[in-house]
């Protein structure tokens, strides 16, 4: 049975450049659709997620907080009174990129900053819906030998730090279920969508979910993150966009890689009953008219 999820209301994205999409063409997508509470313009992955459930009939009015290469105990300790200046409906945040910068791997920290900005929005609104997104593994972090998992499959970054997320939810009662990203991105992988290794070229007929730095994400990588989030949060089928989706076509994805992402995105949050299987809603191809009524 799938999981209880949000309605539409308001939404808060706290987290670092793994939100706000930097590296990418995300980074200023359709800044003017969300709220960036930091006034910097950006759209990033809020305003993908924000472009998915506007075309899903959904009205949610999404804001974001985020800094550079930072974790929760930043936000905690700079910027508690913007947080905390509205009762939010739903919020959705994460950690650094190897849960601690100074000691990769360690949990310590995600845990004891997850429970205390639970407890901070809580306070606003006792029934707001919180989850953490566990993020991704990094390429640099894998192959480059100056990285904490040098030497270890890909797989591993990605468990090690789902595992800190799950440590955290474990610590902080009444958390939705962890946004699965990290295990999306390995999917992708696995199923031959994406390439396992950046370093070494990118394979004929894959994608390459890394930027150029093999830290951040593509516009594949945070489309794909997107997706899990858009399914994560609403319950709904992330292949019921369709593949002439907008903001894939507006983005510049084929229509065979935004199904083929679609489709990962499904399968992930399929195992857990996070999503319930609906017919797929092919939409009528992507045209820029179309796409601007769906702003």
């Amino acid at each position: 049975m799938a999981a209880a999820h949000a309605v539409a209301g308001s939404i808060l994205f706290i987290g670092n450049s793994f939100t706000f999409a930097d590296k990418s063409p995300v980074h200023f997508y359709r800044a003017d659709t969300v709220t960036d509470l930091n006034s910097e313009g950006i759209g990033g992955m809020p305003a993908l997620f924000k472009s998915f459930t506007t075309q899903a009939g959904l009205n949610y009015d999404v804001f974001l907080e985020t800094e550079p290469g930072v974790g929760i105990d930043w936000h905690l300790d700079h910027k508690t009174g913007v947080i905390g200046q509205r009762p939010w409906d739903s919020v959705v945040m994460h950690g650094y990129s190897t849960l601690d910068p100074k000691k990769p791997g360690d949990p310590a920290v995600l845990v004891d900053t997850v429970h205390r900005m639970s407890e901070l929005l809580r306070a606003r609104n006792p029934a707001v819906e919180i989850r953490v997104m566990a993020t991704w593994p990094r390429a640099d972090q894998t192959f480059d030998p100056k990285g904490a998992w040098y030497g270890k499959p890909i797989d591993a970054m990605a468990h090690d730090v789902r595992a800190g997320y799950d440590q955290a939810a474990a610590a902080t009662p009444g958390l939705k279920p962890v946004i699965p990203v990290g295990e999306s991105w390995l999917r992708a992988i696995q199923t031959g969508v994406a390439d396992a290794n950046p370093y070494d070229g990118i394979d004929a007929g894959k994608i390459d979910l890394w930027s150029y730095d093999n830290y951040h994400a593509s516009s594949f990588g945070y489309y794909l993150e997107a997706l899990v989030v858009f399914g994560s949060v609403t319950g709904l089928d992330p292949r019921s966009l369709g593949e002439n989706e907008c903001s894939g076509y507006e983005l510049g994805l084929s229509t065979t890689q935004v199904a083929a992402l679609q489709q990962v995105a499904f399968d992930q949050l399929a195992v857990t009953g996070a999503v319930k299987p609906a017919p797929l809603k092919l939409s009528k191809p992507a045209d820029p008219l179309r796409c601007l009524r769906a702003r």
